[in-house]
């Protein structure tokens, strides 16, 4: 039976709260008669997205109302939501002009509305294959947006969506397969020719482009064969599926040339020619476009760039050797041994060398030294001299800052940026990559800190050693075992019973000790906001040193990271211990070395968390966070309720990814809001923060155990 429709008196009332009317002098007396035709359903529908809507921006949501009775009348339900979610995050990321482009042009919304569904988009790929891309061999790539994909060598120039298969799934595989055809480019020499100059003699240097581009595509695909069979495999079945013919006769003996492995660029060239006039140019839907004067251009730059910059470092080096030689002479030239320049197929690696004795070289020299070998084949003799003082201009050697307001002009994906979605309650769905996180190392602090807390506690730290090393040996009993060390008396009585009513006697009547096998990663998040100052920070310092020396003694692998953050453009990550990190000075110098910073911004600080625990190999996986207070920022907005269900749903997203999230918090007032965002069980409340060093260790032993 149909419920009765609201009247225009009720839908009145719930516009005039949603759009604000007494401060934003919207007029809804239309829209009221409209919706007050409407059935009780479409009403319910079109005042709840309004007011989802009104949470972002109350004009946007008003221009919706209006046009929501036409989208109902020929749309489903979930296509003009998707319509909605689709404006506001336009808002979000271009302002209230883009939105209400969406909003007024709801057919090319619908056009498509194919793509969207079952398209990859480029903000939900980037986050998962620019890491990939980047640990790949050769130049550390970055990504941007643009109408088609291609390279200058340096960046990776991607798509808004890529939809040309049936599903999701398929279309993640091509963009995949696409950056990883870029990329081929960037380390097998594709662009380290003028391109413009080798078309130029050919009649048409359009058709010449498309025949090099084919025949490179030959080429870097017997590169990608090699270095990723697995990843090549899925290629060709991309080509397949989209039913692209296999090489034309007239190609297989440029083919069979261009496959061996010392094959390079030149050979491309090679046969350009021959295979300029072959009526038909097989294209590959991974291989992406050309653009050579772009790419020659920034090559040209970036060699006098890298150039500069490998020199100076150079001379820091050899002022650093020069301190310690008897004469305070800096070397005046650097030998390197580097690949075989006639096996392009081997694997990148550069040794600098001093007298031929191998030297030390910091990463940032490694990756310029790769980037010249990348675009020249070698290092040549006058990349090795050390620069003068002063002989470069200072701007040619300084690395571009980031500017968290740079992040929406799609600069976001510089070095140590991350981005991340937070959840909107009043939207009831994320904004998408919204937050700006950096991951930052924690400066060295004074070890002092450290003898104070261990000739503090020390008493308390020898018992702590005791205990976890009798929980590390800890054996378990297994039960209903078919042999063991002693018989299980409830198995046997329970298989006499079954023998006296004719059942078949179970064999398992045994029991036998299990030594249990920990395989544990534990992330340790720390509040570093400002409000811990003072006795709780020293209080933090404590208890990681004391866990920390316990954990060694258990082996559970983990980790420790602090997070503080300025409004969402503004998060941070503080490094202090990752998981491949040992515990030596240099790690307990980092805990020392823990200060207060801004606020408590937690979501995007937990997704990230996440992101890193789910890349550790381990059967349980933990997120423990310290905390003085519940989520808070400088951004009103985040105060409240807001914060708390954003930090409720990163903590849903993390037990999806099947981690474990606990708290220990010495906020009072805790009890307020923990069991709501934590589940009633998984937090601890100290009421007094002296007992945070000796607790924290008891605490751990407790939920994993």
């Amino acid at each position: 039976m149909s419920r009765i429709p609201l009247d225009a008196t009720t839908i009145a009332r719930h516009l005039d709260e949603y759009l604000e009317v007494e401060f934003t002098f919207i007029h809804t007396e239309g829209l009221t008669a409209v919706l007050a035709g409407l059935p009780r359903d479409s009403q319910d529908f079109v005042l709840q997205w309004t007011k989802r809507a009104a949470a972002t921006n109350t004009e946007l949501a008003f221009q919706f109302a209006n046009r929501a009775k036409e989208a109902l009348r020929e749309l489903d339900p979930d296509v003009v939501s998707a319509w909605c979610l689709h404006a506001m995050d336009c808002y979000d990321t271009a302002g209230l002009q883009a939105a209400m482009a969406v909003i007024r042009d709801l057919d090319g919304f619908l056009a498509v509305g194919h793509q969207r569904a079952a398209g990859a988009a480029y903000d939900d790929c980037v986050p998962i294959l620019l890491p990939f891309v980047q640990g790949l061999e050769g130049r550390r790539l970055k990504m941007e947006r643009d109408t088609s994909p291609w390279t200058d060598g340096e960046i990776l120039y991607l798509p808004e969506i890529v939809a040309r298969l049936d599903n999701r799934d398929d279309n993640f595989q091509l963009f995949k397969a696409t950056v990883v055809h870029l990329w081929a480019q960037t380390r097998f020499g594709t662009l380290n020719v003028n391109l413009v100059e080798a078309f130029a003699p050919l009649p048409d240097p359009d058709r010449a482009q498309s025949v090099f581009h084919a025949l490179e595509t030959v080429r870097l695909d017997a590169r990608i064969a090699s270095e990723l069979p697995g990843l090549y495999r899925r290629m060709c079945a991309l080509s397949a599926a989209l039913d692209e013919p296999p090489l034309p006769d007239a190609w297989l003996a440029a083919a069979a040339d261009l496959r061996r492995p010392q094959a390079t660029v030149a050979d491309s060239l090679a046969w350009l020619p021959k295979m300029y006039a072959d009526a038909a140019v097989p294209v590959r839907c991974y291989q992406g476009q050309l653009d050579p004067a772009a790419s020659w251009s920034a090559r040209c730059k970036r060699l006098e760039r890298d150039k500069a910059r490998l020199r100076e470092s150079l001379r820091v080096i050899a002022n650093e050797i020069a301190e310690g030689r008897a004469d305070h002479e800096p070397p005046s030239q650097f030998e390197i041994e580097q690949p075989d320049p006639e096996r392009p197929d081997m694997p990148l690696s550069v040794q600098l060398t001093l007298a031929q004795q191998p030297l030390p070289v910091p990463d940032k020299v490694r990756e310029q030294l790769t980037s010249v070998l990348l675009d020249l084949g070698e290092i040549p003799p006058e990349y090795l001299t050390p620069a003068g003082e002063g002989e470069y201009d200072a701007n040619l050697l300084e690395e571009s800052t980031l500017n968290p307001d740079d992040v929406w002009a799609g600069t976001y994906h510089e070095e140590g940026a991350f981005l991340y979605n937070e959840w909107d309650v009043q939207r009831q769905a994320h904004k998408k990559n919204w937050c700006v996180l950096r991951e930052i190392d924690v400066p060295p602090g004074d070890l002092a800190f450290y003898r104070d807390t261990m000739a503090k506690y020390a008493g308390f730290v020898h018992s702590l050693r005791r205990t976890f090393e009798i929980l590390r040996g800890e054996d378990k009993l297994l039960k209903r075992q078919r042999d063991g060390e002693d018989v299980d008396i409830d198995a046997l009585v329970e298989a006499w019973g079954d023998v006296h009513v004719g059942l078949e006697m179970s064999d398992r009547l045994f029991t036998r000790m299990h030594k249990e096998e920990r395989n544990i990663a534990v992330m340790f998040m720390v509040d570093m906001s400002g409000s811990t100052r003072g006795w709780i920070n020293d209080a933090e310092r404590e208890a990681l040193i004391l866990l920390a020396e316990a954990l060694n003694t258990l082996g559970d692998r983990y980790a420790i990271y602090g997070f503080s953050g300025w409004t969402r453009k503004r998060c941070e990550a503080f490094r202090i211990k990752d998981f491949d990190d040992v515990w030596d000075d240099q790690v307990i110098a980092r805990v020392c070395g823990i200060e207060p910073k801004d606020y408590t911004r937690m979501g995007a600080p937990i997704r990230h968390m996440v992101d890193k625990l789910k890349r550790v190999e381990a059967r349980t996986k933990l997120l423990v966070t310290l905390s003085d207070g519940k989520p808070d920022d400088y951004d009103l907005e985040y105060r409240g309720q807001y914060g708390i269900e954003d930090t409720r749903q990163a903590l849903y997203e993390a037990r999806r990814e099947g981690i474990h999230a606990y708290c220990i918090t010495i906020d009072r007032e805790g009890q307020d809001y923990l069991p709501h965002m934590y589940g009633a069980a998984n937090y601890t409340v100290l009421d007094d923060v002296a007992k945070l060093p000796l607790k924290v260790s008891d605490i751990y032993r407790r939920i994993t155990t």
